[in-house]
């Protein structure tokens, strides 16, 4: 090869490095935008409403299967969760946290925002496995513990009826249009899981619809 060439060719594989560091630079920032906006209080539904549909996060974890789906109207059903109060562990700047309570709130839950400066704390000291962490942690006055965007729907299932080994339920990372991650007309399908007391998962729904989560 030609020392012209050798040059050129080092000069493509700079550019091309730098252009791959910089696509996943980018993407990385993409990912924690959409549950990172400021948001003022609980209930100030319209400063999350655009957060959350600025930018998509998906899960780390999940292949990006992302559908479009009929816009379907929220269901609010205030007797689902009426004698449930809970701490809902966020950051203070996650807007999707917030749409999340306003969804809980809607169908019933009596939910206490506490913004804490280092989440992990609280998924540790409440047994989360760190494959099922995700961007808020609610804790009920009775011990159970939901993690992330779970759908008001199963958590009343399953405060109804609590299985023996379970300690709660957790959604994963950030599922498009789970019950606080809305964004058009988008819906990725996901699990949601059981956590076990003694650290084991299984899956306690496959949600295939948005209409599974009504």
């Amino acid at each position: 090869m030609t020392p012209l060439k050798i040059k050129s060719s080092l000069i493509f594989n700079r550019y091309l490095s730098k252009g791959l560091r910089s696509t996943l630079v980018l993407l990385a920032a993409s990912s924690l935008f959409a549950c990172s906006q400021p948001s003022s209080g609980v209930s100030d539904a319209s400063t999350t409403s655009a957060s959350t549909e600025d930018v998509v996060t998906v899960p780390k974890t999940a292949e990006p299967n992302v559908i479009n789906t009929p816009m379907m109207t929220s269901v609010s059903k205030p007797d689902l969760l009426k004698n449930v109060s809970a701490t809902v562990y966020k950051d203070a700047n996650c807007g999707c946290c917030k749409e999340w309570i306003s969804h809980a709130e809607d169908n019933g839950l009596s939910a206490t925002a506490q913004d804490v400066a280092d989440l992990a704390v609280f998924k540790e000291r409440y047994s989360v496995p760190n494959e099922m962490r995700s961007c808020h942690t609610v804790v009920t006055t009775d011990g159970y513990v939901f993690e992330g965007h779970v759908p008001a729907k199963y958590m009343a299932q399953f405060l109804e009826n609590p299985p023996v080994q379970a300690m709660g339920l957790a959604v994963p990372g950030m599922p498009v249009g789970s019950p606080g991650m809305k964004y058009q007309n988008k819906f990725m399908p996901y699990q949601v899981m059981q956590l076990n007391k003694d650290g084991t998962t299984q899956v306690y729904a496959d949600i295939e619809s948005v209409e599974q989560q009504l």
